[in-house]
Formats: structure tokens, sequence, C-alpha cells
């Protein structure tokens, strides 16, 4: 499916009624972020919802959320953009990923890790009147679209909050955001988040070190 063309008819749709309802966007950094705010805020009233659970360690939580917050405030938007920031549960994380520690970086682990982190966005979306929620992940080209949009489709149907169907690497969306984060200096982490990730870089790191020497 494309999901560009999803979004765009519903946008149409939400500008011919003139409606600009409330959207609470699943954020898992500020890079990817970026051109996401850009795009939607003129359409959506937008709160980022920065609840990583996979991110270790706890420092580079943190930071991440920093830079997100920053680039609020720096980057030009129609409206107000609102943050949260949810609790830090790296236990939920690791809950989710026993048996799984081995699998490369792609699959069913990090499908659970998606599932996780957008469960936690339908909940908080769905108790504070929320008209839509989503995620900016679709906007990384390590992250499977179908399988966030088929995840936000079933918690759609479970607490009773539209998702907002989005593919955001489409139409050079993940250029934009290199481009956004060059312009606002922000941090671009080399790895997604979790410690097995994390190891995963340092590996290909060393590889192509090896290579060169």
């Amino acid at each position: 499916m494309n999901y560009q063309i999803i979004l765009d008819k519903e946008i149409e749709k939400l500008r011919s009624e003139g409606k600009t309802p409330s959207l609470l966007m699943h954020s898992c950094c500020a890079p990817c972020s970026s051109y996401v705010m850009e795009y939607l805020s003129s359409y959506f009233n937008m709160t980022m919802f920065f609840y990583n659970p996979n991110i270790s360690p706890q420092q580079e939580h943190s930071f991440r959320a920093d830079e997100l917050e920053r680039l609020i405030g720096e980057l030009p938007h129609e409206r107000e953009i609102h943050l949260v920031r949810a609790e830090y549960e790296p236990e939920r994380f690791f809950e989710i990923a026993r048996g799984l520690e081995a699998l490369p970086e792609g699959g069913e682990r990090c499908f659970k890790c998606y599932e996780l982190r957008l469960r936690r966005a339908a909940q908080y979306a769905s108790e504070n009147g929320f008209d839509y929620f989503s995620t900016t992940l679709s906007i990384s080209p390590h992250k499977n679209a179908e399988k966030l949009n088929e995840i936000g489709k079933a918690l759609s149907e479970e607490y009773g909050v539209r998702y907002l169907f989005s593919d955001f690497k489409k139409r050079n969306g993940y250029k934009r955001s290199c481009e956004l984060s060059a312009k606002y200096c922000l941090y671009r982490q080399d790895y997604c988040g979790c410690t097995f990730s994390k190891a995963e870089a340092e590996k290909r790191k060393n590889m192509t070190t090896a290579i060169v020497k």
C-alpha cells in the first residue's frame, strides 16, 4: 500500500472540512521528527510524544529528548507544537526483547519494540482526547513502514483513536530530515537506540576500520 497517498487523502479531507484536529505524534528522536513537524504542523495541532524505553543508556535517552525539545523551540511552525516527555521504562523493553536478543536488527525484536512504543502512544492519545496518533519511525529507511502501519491500525481499533497512516520517507522525507538536521546542528545517532542495535553499529564500524587498514 502507498501510505503517502492515504495520508494525502486524509489531509485533503480535513482541509475541505476546515478542520485542524489534534495529533499525538510518537517521536523517536529530533532528526526523524524534523521533517514530520515541518510537514504536518500546518494541518494538525501537534504534540510530540517522546516514549522510547528501548534507548540505552539513560544519558543517551535524555540527550535525545533534549534535542527534540530544542528543535521544537527553533523550528518554524504555523501552530504551536507541544512536547510530552514520557516515563523512561527500560525494563519494559528488555521484557519484550527476552529470548530475541540474538536476532538481527529489523526483525521480530524490532516489531515488538514498535508495538511497545505505539501502544503507549495510543493509550496516551485515548486518555487525553487526541483525534489521531502516529509515529515518526516510518521516516527511517531502516524501519518497516508496512509493519508500523499494521500495528497502528490494530491499536487504533483497540483504543478508539484514529491512526494517521504514513510513510514519511516518501517524497524525499528522509533527505529533508537530513537537511534540517544539518541546518539545526542536530545530533544524529549512529544506532537506533537499544543496546543490541548499538552492538551491531559498533561491529559494522570495526569491520569498516579493518577493511580500510
